[in-house]
């Protein structure tokens, strides 16, 4: 998920039993009883040898009746669409790790340290949350890459992805506070052509995929509040190949030079001078790459998709540097516009501000909204079809009202000028104190 860099910093820049199953008992009638009794000592030995045959037959009869029961067998795949669960898949935590990288230069001796193993090992707890998560956003996201065509809604595409998330975590987000414990960290991000960033169907929405539409999608994961924020660029015409390939290849930049004391404005020029290498020819006009100036990768804190470092996508005086146990969303933005966005469009991110001023609510409904609202998502950011999937009506009142006296922040469309195109790629990493983990590595990119 994006954000947006302030303006005030723009200008320094250089451009997640069967046991009785029949119920039957052999029994003999009233009968039989009198004729025994009467034939004498010899008909009570034998009846004292019949009873024993017989019950020996019954009993033999049962135990022919008797199956064990088959032990049902651990999924060990996934299904279409997927619904098996993750930890199903990886059982005791042994979730997949991602792609580690060692680090360089005067970092390398990490790699080797016992103290910095020692600290790597008391992670266990937050690497399996955050491996888990990472997993999950993989199985996601290969499935919606196989199945998102042309024709489709918005709507159907969005729902598609987060029903999957939360089928493979095994929270439904349903129960009051159960979305906290494991689900979407965000709403999904479905950005069309020039929408950059913060775009996701709200109810009732009919827009259709298009044949000729760059659609970004982004998607948040988190369990236990461990966020993994990673997006993709769809289109399926292909002289969009060279943009995608521009944002793809400055993102695969920022993650390998990213590490340990790197500086963010360093990283940020190097982000945008592999963007800025490439053109795209699209229906016979060459456009430069620009990477999108306003836009930023950014750190992630637990239930906090925005953290309090910023990753620049072009070159910058800022000299913050990159910690150990840092988490970073590496994230580039191409554009063939003006590599700069604004706000515009129906809004649908929301989140709680979590600097909120003390207010008085007098409406009841936004009071109301506002319980709901912490129980439910506490800071992790929501869209109004999450707040409609719990079964609450006739909320947009309060909603506005909680935006208008700065409770809940809202989030509106990021786009570039129009008729221009832009396309997104990105990954979360983990600097741990003996490797750096690209936690959301995958096969697909």
């Amino acid at each position: 998920m994006a954000i947006e860099a302030p303006a005030d910093e723009l200008q320094k820049l250089s451009v997640k039993d069967s046991g009785a199953s029949n119920g039957k008992s052999a029994t003999n009638g009233t009968t039989d009883a009198n004729v025994a009794e009467q034939s004498g000592e010899d008909s009570d030995d034998d009846a004292d040898v019949q009873a024993p045959e017989a019950a020996g037959a019954a009993k033999k009869k049962k135990n022919k009746k008797r199956k064990p029961k088959k032990k049902k067998k651990a999924p060990t795949e996934q299904t279409d669409p997927p619904s098996v669960l993750i930890s199903q898949l990886f059982p005791n935590n042994t979730y997949p790790k991602g792609e580690e990288v060692e680090y360089k230069d005067e970092n390398r001796y990490r790699t080797t340290s016992e103290e910095k193993r020692h600290l790597d090992n008391i992670n266990n707890e937050f690497l399996a949350d955050y491996r888990h998560a990472a997993e999950t956003h993989r199985q996601v996201r290969q499935w919606a890459q196989k199945n998102i065509k042309p024709g489709q809604s918005l709507t159907e595409i969005a729902n598609g992805i987060e029903d999957s998330v939360r089928r493979l975590v095994g929270h439904d987000g349903l129960a009051e506070g159960d979305a906290l414990k494991a689900g979407m960290g965000f709403p999904t991000g479905l950005n069309l052509d020039n929408i950059a960033a913060h775009y996701s169907p709200n109810l009732g929405n009919k827009t259709i995929l298009q044949q000729s539409n760059v659609m970004k999608v982004d998607i948040g994961v988190h369990v236990n509040g461990n966020i993994v924020d990673s997006a993709f660029t769809l289109a399926f015409d292909p002289m969009y190949d060279n943009l995608l390939a521009a944002v793809k290849d400055a993102t695969n930049t920022g993650v390998k030079e990213a590490g340990i004391d790197v500086r963010l404005g360093e990283l940020g020029g190097l982000i945008q001078e592999t963007m800025e290498s490439y053109e795209c020819e699209i229906n016979g006009t060459t456009y430069p790459i620009k990477s999108i100036r306003n836009l930023t990768g950014h750190t992630i804190l637990p239930y906090s998709i925005h953290g309090t470092k910023s990753v620049p996508i072009v070159k910058s005086p800022d000299t913050t540097k990159m910690e150990e146990g840092d988490v970073f969303a590496i994230e580039t933005f191409g554009s063939t516009g003006n590599g700069y966005v604004h706000e515009q469009g129906e809004v649908s991110h929301y989140a709680i501000n979590k600097e909120a001023p003390k207010v008085d609510l007098r409406l009841s409904s936004a009071k109301s909204l506002l319980s709901v609202i912490k129980k439910n998502f506490g800071t992790i950011p929501f869209c109004r079809r999450y707040i409609d999937r719990l079964g609450q009506e006739k909320y947009l009142l309060g909603l506005n009202n909680l935006v208008q006296n700065n409770i809940v922040e809202d989030y509106p469309p990021l786009v570039d000028k129009k008729g221009s195109y832009t396309a997104q790629f990105e990954h979360t990493i983990l600097l741990r104190p003996t490797v750096k983990e690209v936690i959301s590595r995958g096969d697909d990119y």
